[in-house]
């Protein structure tokens, strides 16, 4: 099958293109290395099935593709907040290319939405059907706001033009080549211990989030690509944990001197976030099954080995 990555250079991209070129795929990787990098995806850049093409996807391309994963997005505050009109441009007039190609080609099409969409949610943990409590001015609107807006067009195009859509809804997830300045709670929280520098969690540490190791988001992203169910369908790990747990955990394993600093809470950071996996288990037959310590792990590893060599 030919298959079109969108941010194929990026942390998560790069693991599902892995995944496709181990099961035999000719793959396009589309990436314009705004958070990308070329060292993800080195190993396949001299494969006859391999393609990478330099392209940001706020202009139209033209390709020849039987499915699309639409993964082109910064997905961390630091990256997206850093230019919000990109942001915004990329989830909407990207979509819209991107969806308008899946028209042309008649081409099955993945959209990587976010559990963003949720916003601060007053309802946990967080369904499906759920619609969200989201700042539609707030510092994270370009994100949060852009993927509505993108499954909103993805839900047009297959309702208007009987576009075959896919749409996953992502909660955090974690491992390696995740970008050491990120601004992500556990690429943060990695590079200050093994830096020696005190771990900063914002407020008091209360706020929760759900951990989900790379290999399992992309095993759920295949499957739902591959199934019969069009979503949302919730990706994530139900296991719940307080930021300042997960900092514990950190320390812990990395650097038990060092301290833990308290800052302000940033503006529309969200309470609480855990998915409920129940359509996941019904429909694709996925829940995750890396543990939080078993991933912490090989992702410490991973940024171990990548300051080293800095």
């Amino acid at each position: 099958m030919r298959i079109l990555v969108t941010g194929g250079a990026g942390f998560i991209g790069s693991h599902l293109i892995d995944r496709l070129m181990d099961q035999g795929h000719e793959v396009l990787c589309l990436d314009n290395f705004f958070t990308g990098h070329k060292h993800n995806i080195l190993k396949w850049l001299d494969n006859p099935y391999f393609e990478l093409i330099r392209h940001d996807i706020t202009e139209p391309i033209r390709l020849e593709v039987d499915q699309i994963y639409h993964l082109a997005c910064p997905a961390s505050p630091v990256h997206y907040q850093y230019n919000p009109v990109k942001t915004i441009k990329t989830n909407v007039i990207g979509t819209l290319f991107m969806l308008g190609l899946a028209k042309r080609v008649k081409a099955r099409f993945l959209l990587a939405s976010t559990s963003e969409v949720y916003g601060d949610p007053d309802v946990h943990p967080q369904t499906e059907e759920y619609r969200g409590n989201v700042n539609t001015i707030g510092i994270r609107s370009c994100y949060d706001e852009g993927k509505r807006v993108a499954e909103t067009l993805a839900f047009d195009y297959h309702r208007q033009n009987g576009v075959d859509i896919r749409v996953a809804r992502i909660f955090n997830t974690y491992g390696p080549r995740m970008l050491e300045n990120d601004g992500r709670v556990v690429s943060n929280f990695i590079v200050q211990a093994l830096r020696g520098i005190p771990l900063t969690v914002y407020g008091d540490g209360s706020q929760t989030r759900s951990f989900c190791y790379v290999s399992d988001l992309v095993e759920g992203l295949i499957r739902l690509m591959n199934g019969e169910s069009t979503g949302p369908i919730n990706l994530g790990n139900p296991d719940e944990y307080t930021i300042l747990e997960l900092a514990e955990k950190i320390q812990k394993t990395v650097n038990p001197d060092a301290e833990i600093q308290f800052k302000p809470l940033p503006q529309d950071d969200p309470r609480q976030r855990q998915p409920d996996i129940t359509k996941a288990k019904t429909f694709l037959g996925w829940q995750p099954t890396i543990p939080l310590d078993e991933g912490l792990k090989l992702t410490i590893e991973d940024f171990r080995s990548r300051l080293r060599s800095s």
